[in-house]
């Protein structure tokens, strides 16, 4: 490897290790804790490689991007930050940086991009400057997607690859993992973020609803929620949708597709969940999102980040103590970063005093997993008082037998996807709605088909059963019940 790299960041540590491998790898090295200083230098033309921190005492790495190709477009500049974000990743690719590695960074893995933007560029020599003094890195207090893992980096990667682009992306992954945070900073931070934003889900997916989700996300985003939840006739309103917004007359100021799906939405087509003609219109750009399973290292960092939010909402600052962290990162998280969200929160709230003991995570895990082991609701659901035991039945654990929370929850969700603004109107026959045609379907299957035995099982008429089976659009099959 050969040329001038130049590097800047506020801690010694890393100016020094950066130092000595490039240096044996044959590189001339100049470091500094000092953007001004770093910009001192490109504009008396020295270096062949940037390699520069994002938060540093002076200023913010990323901005001075611009500057640094303006004073020198064939000067490749690689952006390392302990920023792990999706902001960070997104910005560092609209500055057009050659590279951008979270830390802590994997030092072959750097040595291996230095060197291929080296390769990029023509040689320059110049004298080595004096060092500057090294303040610390601040925190970013505002992040919205942490992830330092490699698979939440190349989700990161991929994101800002495409935020921009005109194709519809479906966002994959378990419930909890954060698919509609990730929906929202397509929108939010995209050149769409000044236009409107509108989420459709299995409770709003009439023709009026879609009617007005379209015109209130004009030149913005549309965020569909889960479409294999949707009905027949509901998706085959979004395929409508979609081609009108394609080929008609306001296409040129149609609102961009985000999907959130399950974990593997081709399983839901082959179910028959979701129609295929749905998903390829939908499927322009798959991001899987991982469990927070298959990235521990990112446990800590997020409850410290949830943490913090919770003293911005109100609540007392709290830390974790080294042994409840221990038990906090060996926790399986079932319910992803949802379940770790609402376990910060309840510890915010219940601790004793500013260190989070070992205690007092040891109870919040026990009350986690006795309050559900998934803290991932299904699509919006109804409201109905605790289900009678039968007869002689074991009782059943707390948290089956209180479907009225299970309720509140899945309610609360769907309000917080429309932000600060109210649902659309209806919401009362719309979340009945929801709550018929499982109930209608369950008891038509319990009864083997029976209208009569099904009717008699709910507690309505016949006819009035006929009426509703016929507006929700259910099949009814007779077949012989097995004994």
């Amino acid at each position: 490897m050969d040329g001038t790299v130049l590097i800047a960041d506020d801690d010694r540590t890393i100016r020094t290790v950066l130092t000595q491998a490039l240096t044996r790898a044959g590189c001339r090295v100049h470091a500094t804790g000092s953007l001004a200083q770093l910009s001192k230098w490109v504009e008396e033309g020295r270096g062949d490689l940037v390699i520069t921190d994002v938060m540093m005492p002076d200023g913010n790495g990323i901005d001075r991007i611009p500057a640094i190709r303006e004073a020198r477009p064939d000067l490749p500049v690689i952006v390392i930050s302990a920023q792990n974000t999706i902001v960070t990743a997104i910005r560092a690719t609209e500055a057009e940086a050659f590279e951008y590695l979270p830390k802590p960074f994997d030092l072959p893995d750097l040595m291996t991009k230095a060197n291929q933007a080296l390769s990029r560029r023509p040689r320059k020599s110049d004298p080595l400057p004096e060092p500057l003094p090294t303040p610390r890195e601040a925190a970013d207090p505002a992040m919205p997607l942490i992830g330092h893992a490699p698979s939440m980096q190349a989700l990161f990667r991929m994101v800002a690859r495409v935020l921009n682009a005109d194709l519809p992306v479906i966002i994959a992954g378990e419930a909890g993992v954060g698919k509609t945070t990730i929906a929202r900073s397509f929108h939010e931070l995209s050149d769409r973020r000044d236009q409107g934003l509108a989420f459709l889900t299995s409770a709003d997916a009439g023709e009026d609803a879609i009617a007005r989700a379209v015109d209130k996300a004009r030149g913005g985003t549309i965020i569909i929620e889960n479409p294999a939840g949707f009905d027949p006739a509901a998706q085959a309103r979004l395929i409508g949708m979609i081609e009108v917004m394609e080929s008609g007359p306001d296409r040129t100021s149609a609102p961009r597709i985000v999907t959130t799906t399950g974990a593997d939405p081709q399983a839901d087509v082959s179910s028959g969940r979701l129609r295929s003609d749905l998903y390829y219109r939908l499927a322009g750009v798959t991001v899987s999102v991982p469990p927070l399973r298959a990235r521990v290292d990112d446990i800590l960092p997020l409850a410290a980040h949830l943490l913090a939010r919770a003293v911005a909402h109100g609540l007392p600052e709290r830390e974790l103590s080294d042994d409840a962290a221990s038990m906090l990162r060996a926790h399986p998280f079932p319910g992803n970063v949802r379940e770790l969200e609402n376990m910060m929160r309840r510890l915010a709230l219940t601790a004793s005093g500013l260190t989070i003991n070992s205690a007092e995570m040891r109870e919040a895990l026990s009350q986690q997993s006795n309050s559900g082991r998934s803290a991932s609701p299904a699509p919006v659901s109804m409201s109905a008082p605790p289900m009678p035991e039968p007869a002689g039945a074991a009782p059943a654990p707390s948290n089956s037998s209180r479907l009225s929370d299970s309720v509140e929850s899945h309610l609360q969700r769907y309000f917080d996807l429309h932000g600060d603004a109210l649902p659309p109107p209806g919401l009362y026959d719309r979340i009945l709605r929801e709550v018929e045609r499982p109930l209608l379907q369950v008891a038509l299957d319990a009864t083997g088909g029976n209208q009569l035995r099904c009717a008699d099982l709910l507690g309505i008429n016949r006819n009035t059963l006929r009426k509703k089976l016929t507006e929700l659009n259910i099949e009814v099959t007779r077949r012989r019940k097995l004994m």
